[in-house]
């Protein structure tokens, strides 16, 4: 049930992460270092269908250039707000998908998430509620509807486009029943995912701790569709 531009979901058996450590660390605790320049040579040789073979090859570089970084960014991102602690760095496994796409995802909620993924593209970000039981649907719709909420998330989404966001999500071809159909949200109502997704550029920061601080700009922006989404749908 996933929209245009999200991405797979991962078994979180098959992740790594970790859940509750508290507190924060100064700054210069820091361990991301940014993804060296080799992560890309690897990725460039998992590209198209790499064979059993390849992949073998390809493992221990993968997790040491590819997966580990991703790891330290989780960790550092974790440090700087409690709320970002439950997090998975995911593995690859059979599908080839999963060895060229480096994702990772930090669970605000039930169904309420906010994932980070690296691959030959760079870095990109990506805000979610999705994969709901039906009593969150009815209440995303609920607040939708509500002449306060609604158009706070048309605002939300409104600027989030104007930051350069795919809005996307899961949608059903009409208004829901009960709804009119000339509902001013009808658009929103149809909704039965909510998706915000952007790169963040694939540059030479990628290889520095700087990334740290974009990945965290980024979060920044999207901090009132999530905050929107605990509010609303939370389950």
């Amino acid at each position: 049930m996933s929209g245009a531009g999200s991405d797979p979901v991962e078994d979180p058996a098959a992740s790594g992460g970790r859940h509750g450590r508290e507190g924060a660390v100064r700054h210069s605790e820091r361990t991301f270092t940014g993804w060296p320049p080799e992560a890309f040579d690897v990725l460039l040789r998992l590209e198209g269908e790499p064979s059993p073979s390849v992949r073998e090859e390809c493992r221990r570089d993968r997790e040491r250039l590819v997966r580990k970084p991703m790891i330290a960014l989780l960790n550092d991102i974790a440090d700087t707000d409690p709320a970002y602690e439950d997090f998975s760095v995911w593995h690859y496994r059979t599908n080839s998908w999963w060895w060229q796409h480096q994702g990772a995802v930090i669970r605000l909620a039930r169904n309420v998430e906010m994932g980070l993924r690296f691959d030959l593209d760079g870095l990109r970000i990506q805000g979610a509620w999705w994969y709901p039981v039906p009593e969150q649907i009815k209440r995303f719709r609920q607040a939708v509807a509500a002449a306060g909420s609604g158009p706070q998330l048309v605002s939300i989404a409104q600027e989030l486009t104007a930051r350069n966001y795919e809005v996307t999500g899961d949608l059903m071809k009409r208004v829901p029943r009960g709804y009119p159909a000339d509902h001013p949200r009808a658009e929103l109502l149809r909704h039965r995912s909510f998706i915000a997704a952007r790169p963040l550029g694939c540059a030479a920061w990628l290889h520095a701790p700087e990334a740290l601080d974009v990945a965290l700009d980024a979060i920044d922006e999207l901090k009132d569709m999530m905050s929107w989404l605990l509010r609303h749908v939370k389950a």
